[in-house]
């Protein structure tokens, strides 16, 4: 059986608290967090699929640790801006870690969902990251395109964020998954905050299998999907992104959903 820990630590790396049990964990936590805290999970092995909530003002969500660990820093600042302000606010924080069942594993899913996903690399797959973000600024992040939340008829604080291009033609989205997966149907969810807000009338999706996929977009707000024959992939990349023909210079994407399943789990 897989050994889990969840703990606090400072700035200084030192533990705030600790706990550790089999297949599953909790914790409730008393104190206000501070600058430079973070929320560590160690899985006791590599290559785990845990289902994680580490406030319990956001959803949990399932997440691959290629490595077996998370060390997720707690949002201050223009950080925050992401977030409900309910979530890591106060004392009395409640958080817990399960290991996921094989029915969870084996489910078709949104392989791309993450709305523990950081700015930077902290251990959790899926992840996004991007060439361009507007600005630097964490409500334009290409986090924001996997955290689940389709509220796109505005842009700015939570939850309207979204991923910016800062008017980039050349912007690209990578959105990886730790490991092999089959992805048959891609969402796009494009920001509709008409008319501040231009749209794209064409994207690529690359996949690391070598394969692509072209997609055609209309302004709207609602969900684009779009079908395709499983892609093998650890990774995959949006770009080649065609502005449409409309006065405003400000293109941006709310959401993107990759579904599919784990591969070789029927192999």
């Amino acid at each position: 059986m897989a050994v889990l820990t969840l703990s606090v630590e400072n700035a200084a790396g030192e533990s705030l608290a600790f706990v550790s049990g089999q297949e599953e964990v909790w914790m409730t936590y008393e104190p206000q967090y501070q600058p430079g805290d973070r929320l560590c999970v160690s899985c006791g092995e590599e290559n785990v699929f845990c289902i994680v909530q580490l406030d319990d003002a956001m959803p949990p969500a399932f997440i691959y640790c290629k490595e077996g660990k998370i060390s997720y820093p707690v949002p201050f600042g223009e950080d925050r801006k992401v977030f409900s302000g309910r979530a890591f606010a106060g004392g009395r924080h409640y958080l817990q870690v399960r290991m996921a069942r094989q029915e969870e594993i084996a489910a078709r899913k949104n392989l791309a969902l993450n709305p523990w996903a950081a700015h930077k690399f902290d251990g959790a797959f899926p992840f996004a990251s991007a060439n361009v973000e507007t600005r630097g600024e964490a409500v334009f992040a290409a986090r924001n395109a996997i955290d689940g939340y389709k509220a796109n008829e505005s842009h700015g604080r939570w939850p309207y964020t979204s991923w910016g291009i800062n008017r980039d033609p050349k912007a690209a989205l990578r959105i990886d998954f730790g490991r092999l997966v089959e992805v048959d149907e891609a969402v796009f969810y494009l920001r509709a905050d008409f008319p501040h807000d231009a749209w794209w009338k064409e994207g690529i999706l690359h996949f690391s299998d070598g394969t692509q996929v072209a997609v055609k977009l209309e302004k709207t707000a609602a969900g684009q999907s779009f079908s395709f024959p499983p892609k093998r992939a650890e990774w995959a990349v949006l770009d080649s992104l065609v502005k449409a023909d409309d006065p405003s210079p400000f293109p941006a994407l709310t959401q993107l959903e990759l579904w599919g399943t784990e591969s070789g789990l029927s192999d």
